[in-house]
């Protein structure tokens, strides 16, 4: 039975043998550089290998997805830095139940970088990726059938996939049933997060249960998934506005819901303004509710190994404060980005957000430049760094809402401010072309690595 299952035993799990399965951009600045569609369509054809150009993306675990599946014909050597903060959807009752760092972002990015070359492949990746329905009994429902092997979508996934996904699965349950005091709602559950659990929860490790995930869904072995923070512990994190409020959580920061798990739209008109600007974000304890409760997390140590050597490091569009600045306000990071000599892009939304109304480009620059510098955190750690030293790049997609202030940029000592084809996403509104935005970071790229030879 299902509910007295303890979990796979732990030599099956570390013998476990795994099968294979078989810009156009334009500038407008001083600064700005062009190449052609051939020289990248030169670099996306580039083998496995340090021949590839390395990247480091900042960013949370939607709006870069978007980009991700056009990334790969440029390089597959990406660390993609994701925060283990959020406290929104069918995470929030995962960490609310079992406790834990959240994974939704982690679990979305390494879905989008599965592979997808076989029917296997595709099956694994569209189980992993399914959510439950919105209906809590009817999400109940077939979380037991899918728990029990007898749903529809084990159809494809061969016997040695089935046994390791499946046997995970009935972990997560069974630290489900152990917590008898707690009613856990599957409503809109997502497999891939469940599956997550389960293996953190067994190895006690983020880490390990991300090398699982990783090998199970095939992604390449030199792509990297890196949770900045690396831990077993719930995150919160909390946000001070100008005017002296404290909100805690990123979910009431960034889009409240009242404890819905339904899908957001976080641009919607319907969410409530902020009664003031973020002036910054910070963690603090799980049970904390003001400044006296910040905590300050260890950040993981390969992603500052991995800057200290990437080719690029990119700032990826998204949510400005919730999904970039907790993985930049980490002691260290701003450290090494700023001696760093490599492009450093800031990709702009396309549009406003309820973190930011009202911003223009130098606004996200200054935001992210006060979150690197540490600014209104530890006065004992604070840095004094100027905004071209972390940034010195600007891709804007056209037609986006917002202002891009030349002079302002200039003032700050960043000139190079490049136009990229948008399109129009009917959720979000302007969006980059993904083809003509990893074009545009092919040609910055590229002539870094060329005046490194």
């Amino acid at each position: 039975m299902v509910d007295c299952w303890l979990g796979p035993p732990l030599h099956r799990v570390l013998h476990l043998s795994f099968p294979l399965l078989t810009s156009n951009s334009k500038s407008f600045s001083m600064a700005a550089t062009q190449r052609s569609s051939v020289d990248y369509n030169c670099r996306c054809s580039f083998n496995t290998g340090p021949s590839q150009p390395s990247l480091l993306v900042f960013s949370g675990g939607t709006a870069f997805n978007g980009v991700v599946e056009e990334l790969k014909k440029l390089t597959t050597r990406v660390a993609h830095v994701l925060p283990v903060s959020d406290d929104g959807g069918s995470t929030a009752e995962i960490v609310r139940v079992l406790g834990g760092p959240a994974v939704g972002d982690i679990r979305s990015r390494c879905l989008r970088l599965s592979d997808e070359s076989t029917a296997e492949a595709v099956a694994v990746r569209k189980l992993l990726g399914h959510r439950l329905s919105l209906d809590p009994r009817l999400a109940k429902l077939e979380w037991y059938s899918i728990v029990e092997g007898e749903h529809s979508l084990w159809k494809g996934v061969s016997r040695p996939y089935s046994e390791t996904i499946r046997q995970f699965l009935v972990y997560f349950q069974n630290q489900i049933l152990r917590r008898s005091s707690e009613s856990f709602c599957f409503s809109n559950g997502s497999i891939g997060n469940f599956f997550f659990a389960g293996a953190r929860i067994f190895f006690q490790s983020l880490d390990a249960s991300i090398f699982l995930f990783s090998r199970v869904s095939d992604i390449p072995a030199e792509s990297l998934v890196l949770p900045v923070i690396s831990t077993n512990d719930r995150l919160t994190l909390g946000c001070e506005l100008w005017d002296g409020t404290i909100i805690r959580g990123q979910n009431k920061i960034s889009h409240p819901t009242g404890g819905s798990t339904e899908p957001i739209n976080k641009g919607s008109s319907c969410i409530p303004a902020l009664p003031s600007r973020i002036k910054r974000v910070f963690y603090m304890s799980s049970e904390g509710r003001n400044l006296l409760h910040e905590v300050f997390p260890t950040v993981n140590p390969t992603v500052l190994e991995q800057l200290s050597t990437v080719d690029c490091i990119v700032y990826a569009m998204g949510s400005l404060f919730t999904s970039i600045c907790p993985s930049l306000v980490l002691l260290g990071i701003g450290e090494i980005i700023s001696s760093r000599s490599c492009p450093k892009v800031l990709l702009l939304n396309g549009s406003y957000d309820r973190e930011t109304t009202g911003f223009s480009a130098s606004s996200f620059v200054t935001a992210i430049t006060d979150a690197l510098n540490r600014k209104y955190g530890d006065p004992l750690n604070c840095l004094n760094n100027m905004p071209n030293q972390y940034i010195n790049t600007l891709l804007v997609p056209k037609d986006g809402q917002i202002q891009v202030d030349f002079q302002c940029l200039a003032a700050k000592g960043i000139f190079h401010v490049v136009s990229v084809d948008s399109i129009c996403d009917p959720k979000v509104g302007t969006v980059f072309d993904p083809h003509s935005l990893i074009q545009a970071i092919s040609n910055l790229v590229g002539e870094y690595m060329s005046q490194k030879l």
